[in-house]
């Protein structure tokens, strides 16, 4: 018998397994607000790498199933935050007479 399914529904046994790594980023974003300073000193500090780096990391593990079977609400969070912002970028680029809501 397998063991318990993750939240969502799926089982871990569906899905591969992360790295630690990955579980270190997924464990950061959740707490990150935790650390003293800003959270680019904090990446650094944590992962010894640069922020640049941390976020093409991220943007990957928020794609692999196992990430959103290992924390479901996390990884939606996430990547809704990063749709939006990716919305205000176009804004930005367009200007003013485009509204993020309306994409």
């Amino acid at each position: 018998m397998s063991g318990p399914p993750a939240f969502g529904g799926s089982s871990l046994q569906d899905v591969g397994v992360l790295g630690q790594k990955d579980k270190d980023i997924l464990e950061f974003e959740r707490s990150w607000w935790k650390h003293a300073g800003g959270k680019e000193h904090a990446i650094r500090e944590r992962f010894e790498i640069s922020a640049t780096r941390y976020y093409q990391l991220l943007n990957e593990l928020l794609e692999k199933p196992e990430a959103e079977a290992l924390d479901p609400i996390l990884v939606k969070r996430l990547k809704r935050l990063r749709v939006y912002r990716q919305k205000q970028r176009v804004a930005r680029l367009l200007g003013s007479n485009y509204s993020p809501g309306r994409g």
